[in-house]
C-alpha cells in the first residue's frame, strides 16, 4: 500500500507539470533535434522509492530518466502510440500505467509484427516492458513532436543507446502517463 500511495503522488505530482504546460504542436517537420527542449518538458524531480525510473509522457511528447533520488539525469523526445491506426482499424495507444522492463535487445532488434504482415522493422536498443510494447530507437523522421507510433515508445537512436547501456537494467520501472 505504502509503495502504491507514493506512486501516486508521483503521478499527481507529473500531472500537475503537464497540465501548467504550454501546449505543444504536433509537427513532421523536420527539425535539428535538442533533446534540452524536451527533457525541459519533464520536472527536474520527482518523489522516488530508491529506484531509478524511465517516465514517459505522452501529453508532452517526451521521456524522462530520473536516478534512485528522484532526479533528472536525461530525457528526450518520444512518439507514443497513436490515437488511431489505419493498418489496424483501431487505436494504438501506448499502455498507461507502471510496467518493468522484461527484456533488452542489441542494435539489431526488430518487430514481429510491423511492418503487417511479416514485421522487420527496426527497434534498435529495444527494451520491452509490456509484452509487445518497448522503448526503442527509430530512424529520423519516425520519432516526432506527436503520437504516431503502433503502441511502442520511439526515441531517437542515440537517446535508446544511451538508455539501453547507461540506464536501464532488466526489472527498470517504466511509468507511462496517461494521454
Amino acid at each position: 500500500m505504502l509503495k502504491t500511495r507514493g506512486w501516486i503522488h508521483v503521478i499527481f505530482a507529473l500531472c500537475s507539470f503537464v497540465f501548467s504546460l504550454p501546449a505543444f504542436s504536433y509537427s513532421n517537420h523536420a527539425t535539428t533535434y535538442n533533446p534540452a527542449t524536451f527533457e525541459a518538458r519533464m520536472p527536474t524531480h520527482i518523489v522516488s522509492d530508491g529506484q531509478n525510473v524511465v517516465i514517459v509522457n505522452p501529453h508532452v511528447h517526451a521521456w524522462g530518466a530520473y536516478d534512485a533520488s528522484g532526479n533528472l539525469v536525461r530525457g528526450g523526445m518520444a512518439t507514443a502510440g497513436s490515437d488511431w491506426c489505419r493498418d489496424l482499424g483501431r487505436p494504438c495507444h501506448t499502455r498507461t500505467g507502471v510496467f518493468h522492463v522484461i527484456s533488452l535487445g542489441s542494435v539489431n532488434c526488430k518487430s514481429s509484427k510491423f511492418p503487417m504482415p511479416r514485421g522487420g522493422a527496426p527497434m534498435p536498443y529495444c527494451m520491452y516492458f509490456n509484452h509487445g510494447q518497448a522503448l526503442h530507437g527509430s530512424s529520423e523522421g519516425e520519432v516526432v513532436d506527436g503520437n504516431r507510433s503502433h503502441g511502442c515508445v520511439r526515441l531517437h537512436v542515440q537517446d535508446a543507446e544511451w538508455l539501453r547501456f547507461n540506464f536501464v537494467t532488466v526489472g527498470t520501472k517504466v511509468v507511462v502517463l496517461h494521454y
